[in-house]
């Protein structure tokens, strides 16, 4: 069986999220989502998101090509994690395009094109 994973707040979840999700899961039989947790988010990442935690990670888990979701609570977790759950593939945005290179080591790394004109920080601009 071949095992992804993808990282991510998935936060005002849209139509790019769910196409991230469904390329990803193309990529082999098993797509596990880190999702960010809340404190990580705060203190980390420095953003707030409008979900929680646990009502993000619920519609995460409602999704079709979603068969797992974990915590993310650190940026270096991500060894450790395609370690632990044996990944084949990590999967990200293209807007990460090269920061997660470090990882080619331990799996394949694919970054994804983005889907054009959508994003959280758009739909949270448009709202103001």
């Amino acid at each position: 069986m071949k095992k992804v994973i993808t990282y991510g707040t998935f936060d005002l979840l849209h139509y790019g999220h769910v196409r991230l999700l469904k390329r990803a899961k193309e990529l082999g039989d098993y797509l596990i989502v880190g999702l960010s947790t809340d404190e990580f988010n705060e203190y980390k990442k420095h953003k707030e998101a409008y979900n929680t935690y646990p009502e993000r990670k619920y519609i995460l888990e409602a999704i079709r090509y979603v068969d797992e979701v974990i915590p993310e609570k650190d940026w270096d977790q991500k060894i450790d994690d395609i370690k632990k759950y044996d990944i084949d593939t990590f999967v990200m945005g293209s807007d990460w395009e090269g920061k997660f290179d470090f990882l080619k080591p331990y799996c394949k790394v694919v970054y994804l094109p983005r889907t054009p004109g959508i994003s959280t920080t758009k739909i949270k601009e448009d709202l103001k």
